[in-house]
């Protein structure tokens, strides 16, 4: 399925926001009921969803550096965007502006 350039930049902003909230609830939800509520599903769950959206982010990432010729430094600091949580929101917010 072809998408044009401005849909894979919306896709990627949502699934940006999308796997910065998981990331979220992983590690202010999610560890805590695991280490401190004996509820090891929690992360289980929770780590699997935030596994597969961090496979579309990267994805994404990919996509949307070949179709708008992203420098490498650009797309580096996205990718390190996707392992710091809150981080992924600033990544969101600032490709809608330019959007």
């Amino acid at each position: 399925m072809m998408h044009t350039t401005k849909q894979t930049l919306k896709w990627f902003c949502n699934i940006a926001l999308i796997e910065g909230v998981s990331a979220v609830i992983l590690f202010f939800i999610a560890m805590p009921l695991k280490y401190w509520g004996d509820m090891p599903k929690a992360v289980t769950y929770v780590g699997w969803a935030h596994g597969v959206l961090f496979i579309a982010y990267a994805y994404l990432l990919l996509v949307c550096a070949s179709k708008y010729q992203w420098k490498f430094r650009r797309v580096a600091t996205f990718f390190a965007a996707s392992i710091i949580p809150f981080a992924p929101f600033f990544v969101e917010r600032n490709l809608r502006r330019e959007g």
